[in-house]
């Protein structure tokens, strides 16, 4: 087909998806996994069974309030896992996979209850609903307005994709600002969970899907939830690929910028492209090929952080408009920063490097991927670094890794993060043990001992002892990466006295036919009792 038009209308598009986390989806948590957070009982009685998997002990919350009277005519309330019409075989339950029942007794009228299943520290909502299952045609704007725990079929079109494995995505029919979140869809044969029914259904950004499911909210968050597919429009539209110098890629653009083209196919009439107007100072149209059809896009030189831009094409068929997204993003150039400079840094796609010592692993990660380096001018968690785990880096070793100012409540950290290099393994070793070492000023060890003197206390030399051995320790500084002043004061600022225990990571040297520990940065130290 022929390239009616393109026109670069420069529409802000406004972002589909939240980071921690970097990282968190409402339903399905590392520590606990339902094969249905959706249980639906029919209104003449009965049961239904839905299967959990944890990774340790898990209960249900006592959150449902029934207050009696005692003997003194008191109102005594006391707290339920269920409401008194909904029995669970199970209230608590220990790790693996674990089958929970739910029934209930005939009703009248229908009911629907939120029960709360806690995991290691975090909440899983299970929505129970018994009756109100008439199905009812709805806009988008409907089901925003309507009752919870009521099922709709809606029709919209995919206007962006959350997780694919669980089946999350946004969709809009333009009756509503607010995009309705799609919580989970279910495969070919109904089922839930992990299934892959984005790809099973082949669902892309721009289809027009018919839905069926139930609405719950999660927070102030509008859900469909578990829904059945009844019906897929494909667009008319679709971004083949991206191409650079003809060859396809899904890499990101270099630093340097160039050329690169969105391939086309078309089935409408004409097709528009929305350029966000947070991109378009980097990124701008540079060919038009109708024949093909394909946009080629101009993408300048980044000097500074990370940056992606989300373009939407748009076509026609005289009655609807179709879409096809496509992500363009940027490699940017790496800032060499302290701790502190990291610290004080904005949250955006800036990518940071930092060298330190590992001072800690963070035990609230399963993965293992996550620990606390400082230098001499702070110390930050380094929030699941890929790679790490294959270094074989550990605590007391001189690492250098790459990635994001982001944040956990308020708190800073670095995430989507690279190991980049293990610098330095570093050796723990006893005093008696470092003096039989070979001078190296590029092999480090962590030793310890308790301060015996003080030499200088501006630069911290001093000697340890450990029993009948004593080691001169030339220099105390802050942490690593310490230079000019900043080696200062390191006994002082930390109240370090003769007598406290101290551990330093330093090289082997000798001066004046002495051992000693050459340019040692402070570990950590206890405090004589």
């Amino acid at each position: 087909m022929k390239l009616r038009y393109l026109i670069p209308s420069f529409i802000a598009l406004m972002a589909m998806f939240v980071s921690c986390s970097e990282n968190n989806d409402p339903t399905y948590l590392d520590e606990v996994k339902l094969s249905s957070s959706y249980v639906a009982i029919p209104q003449e009685g009965g049961q239904t069974a839905i299967k959990v998997t944890a990774t340790g002990d898990w209960q249900l919350e006592k959150v449902f309030a029934v207050t009696t009277k005692n003997a003194n005519n008191e109102n005594v309330t006391n707290y339920y896992e269920t409401p008194a019409w909904l029995k669970v075989d199970k209230v608590s339950g220990a790790a693996g996979e674990t089958e929970l029942t739910f029934s209930a007794e005939k009703t009248l009228d229908g009911r629907t209850c939120e029960l709360l299943l806690t995991c290691g520290g975090k909440t899983q909502r299970i929505n129970v609903i018994q009756g109100l299952s008439t199905i009812s045609d709805a806009t988008v704007a409907d089901v925003m307005v309507g009752p919870e725990s009521k099922t709709y079929r809606v029709t919209g079109t995919v206007t962006s994709i959350a997780n694919t494995v669980y089946g999350n995505w946004y969709m809009n029919d333009g009756t509503s600002e607010t995009d309705l979140y799609i919580y989970g869809t279910l495969d070919k044969n109904g089922n839930a969970g992990q299934n892959n029914s984005i790809a099973a259904w082949g669902i892309e950004v721009g289809d027009e899907i018919t839905v069926e499911g139930p609405k719950a909210l999660y927070g102030s968050t509008v859900e469909l939830v578990n829904v059945t597919v009844v019906k897929i429009n494909k667009s008319l539209i679709k971004v083949d690929s991206l191409t650079v110098d003809g060859v396809k890629t899904e890499d990101p653009m270099p630093v340097e910028g160039g050329l690169v083209t969105a391939n086309l196919t078309c089935k409408g009439n004409g097709v528009s492209v929305d350029i966000p107007e947070d991109a378009k100072n980097w990124l701008s149209i540079a060919s038009i090929d109708g024949s093909s059809p394909s946009v080629t896009f101009r993408v300048a030189p980044n000097d500074g952080g990370d940056r992606s831009t989300t373009l939407t094409f748009t076509t026609t068929d005289g009655k609807k408009q179709y879409t096809s997204e496509v992500v363009i993003a940027q490699k940017g150039a790496i800032i060499a920063a302290t701790v502190d400079e990291f610290l004080k840094a904005a949250k955006d796609n800036t990518q940071y490097r930092l060298t330190g010592v590992i001072t800690s692993m963070y035990a609230s990660d399963k993965q293992g991927k996550s620990f606390t380096i400082a230098d001499y001018s702070g110390s930050v968690l380094i929030y699941r670094a890929e790679g790490f785990l294959e270094s074989g880096a550990k605590v007391g070793d001189v690492v250098t890794v790459v990635g994001k100012r982001t944040s956990y409540r308020e708190t800073p950290q670095m995430g989507t993060t690279t190991f980049e290099e293990l610098k330095y393994a570093v050796t723990e070793v006893t005093i008696a043990e470092f003096l039989t070492k070979e001078d190296n000023k590029n092999v480090y060890y962590r030793v310890t001992g308790t301060l015996d003197e003080i030499a200088n206390a501006t630069y911290g030399n001093v000697w340890l002892k450990d029993g009948d051995q004593r080691l001169y320790v030339y220099g105390c500084y802050p942490g690593w990466g310490a230079s000019g002043d900043a080696r200062k004061n390191c006994l002082a600022d930390k109240n370090i006295e003769v007598g406290d225990k101290l551990t330093v990571i330093g090289v082997k040297a000798t001066f004046n036919d002495a051992p000693q520990v050459s340019n040692g940065i402070y570990f950590s130290h206890e405090k004589a009792e």
